[in-house]
């Protein structure tokens, strides 16, 4: 099984589908981290996500509420810490940062731990530091191509338990074939 992947799309479009066909494989406990700078197409990956998961609102980063919930194929709930700002990690080992105090008290507050022992999908923009916490996820890193290349978007993939090995080795046939 595929433990890491990588692939660039060239527009808008493909970063959409992508995201779609990622969605379309979700189930309830699986666990999308999604990071990248601003502008690098976390938005756009993440409605092609809710789209593939047969959420038909209109999807928007939950930046100011942290999390909205939509009902599809599968529940989702989308998550957006970006606000809670980089001061939320602690160092722990080398090279590894864990939630600080203030970042564990505001996953309480929105319902965290209920939502990873639920029946939903979870999908968490600007993750930092729940890398530390969450056992088996599908970590995405997004970056947006240089100039003149603008419209392109690396995704550098990583599955760290069986859930999500599973889920990236669905997703890289679904996109390949």
């Amino acid at each position: 099984m595929l433990e890491e992947m990588s692939v660039t799309t060239r527009s808008a479009v493909e970063t959409f589908t992508l995201g779609e066909k990622l969605g379309s494989l979700l189930q309830p406990g699986h666990i999308l981290l999604l990071s990248g700078n601003l502008g690098a197409g976390k938005t756009t990956f993440s409605k092609g996500v809710a789209a593939g998961a047969g959420v038909a609102e209109e999807v928007t980063s939950p930046t100011y509420t942290l999390s909205a919930e939509y009902e599809g194929r599968v529940r989702l709930v989308h998550m957006d810490l970006y606000r809670l700002g980089e001061a939320s990690v602690e160092a722990g080992e080398p090279g590894a940062q864990r939630p600080s105090a203030e970042l564990q008290d505001a996953l309480a507050d929105i319902g965290l731990e209920d939502y990873l022992e639920g029946d939903c999908a979870l999908m968490i923009e600007w993750p930092q530091g729940l890398e530390a916490i969450v056992e088996d996820a599908l970590t995405i890193r997004i970056q947006q191509a240089p100039l003149p290349r603008l419209d392109e978007r690396s995704f550098q993939c990583k599955a760290t338990g069986h859930r999500s090995w599973e889920l990236l080795d669905e997703w890289v046939k679904k996109w390949l074939f």
